[in-house]
């Protein structure tokens, strides 16, 4: 069974560099997916309320949990929504989407956008660092924080985030926001790592795929690893989701991780943090 390596936030808990998203698969069949992730090694899941599957995971964890895997070795992330934001509003929310969940604790609970117009998630996260305190999470986060953003939350909190979930890719290297992390002590998690499938088309990677024998998926999944992103890919059948996590029993090269690398071109496959409110 293929495994992730584990990467140490910045309070100190693991979390798996590779872990399975449930973006868009719909709630019928979440809790096979997820069990069927579980099964082939992954050991993260990273869900939303926005996702409307929040059910599903926690049937597979659940059921996981009573076929012997422990708790502790599990990491499941969920996310308050955009029409949520605000301190009580949030931890509201908090409560429904482990009602939802069916568990005890989240592991990670993330802001989803920051929703600049509203101007909230500042008292949104102090909800977070509230229950972070309280120990029902273990640990707290943002998710497509532009630097402005982080540096207003950081100004006016105390626990710094310990991720921050941003659309991420060969086409969106996110360069800058990536330096500001190390700086900070926030890991950069990759979502849309694939830029939701368009990548797969790329030529260029087609050429390093002839040429290594692994496919697109793959190289741009190691990629990720090898630049230090945890990551989140979503895959929809087994074999898929075999496949993106086997990526850790070989290495680009420096020509192949550079070509990679350079297909950097600012583009974006889903909205700008900027104007989602």
């Amino acid at each position: 069974m293929q495994r992730s390596p584990k990467y140490t936030l910045n309070n100190g808990v693991d979390i798996d560099v590779l872990g399975y998203g449930v973006y868009k698969v719909p709630s019928a069949d979440c809790a096979d997916l997820v069990s069927t992730a579980l099964d082939t090694g992954y050991r993260t899941v990273d869900t939303a309320a926005l996702y409307g599957n929040e059910e599903g995971v926690g049937t597979a964890i659940r059921n996981a949990v009573a076929a012997g895997t422990p708790r502790t070795d599990l990491f499941v992330t969920s996310k308050v929504w955009n029409t949520e934001h605000g301190y009580d509003s949030t931890l509201a929310a908090f409560d429904a989407s482990m009602e939802r969940l069916g568990l005890d604790f989240v592991d990670m609970f993330l802001i989803h956008w920051p929703c600049p117009e509203k101007n909230l998630f500042i008292p949104t996260y102090k909800a977070l660092e509230s229950l972070y305190h309280e120990g029902r999470v273990r640990a707290i986060g943002v998710s497509n924080f532009e630097p402005e953003h982080l540096e207003q939350l950081l100004d006016a909190t105390d626990v710094v985030p310990a991720v921050n979930q941003i659309e991420l890719h060969p086409w969106l290297a996110q360069h800058s926001l990536r330096a500001l992390h190390a700086e900070l002590g926030i890991a950069t998690q990759a979502w849309s790592p694939l830029a939701r499938g368009a990548l797969l088309s790329d030529p260029v990677l087609l050429a390093l795929a002839a040429e290594t024998g692994k496919s697109v998926a793959q190289l741009v999944l190691r990629w990720h690893v090898q630049s230090g992103h945890l990551v989140i890919p979503k895959a929809s059948s087994a074999a898929r989701i075999a496949e993106n996590l086997n990526v850790f029993d070989f290495s680009l090269s420096d020509t192949q991780f550079t070509a990679i690398d350079g297909l950097d071109q600012d583009r974006r496959s889903g909205s700008n943090p900027n104007v989602v409110n």
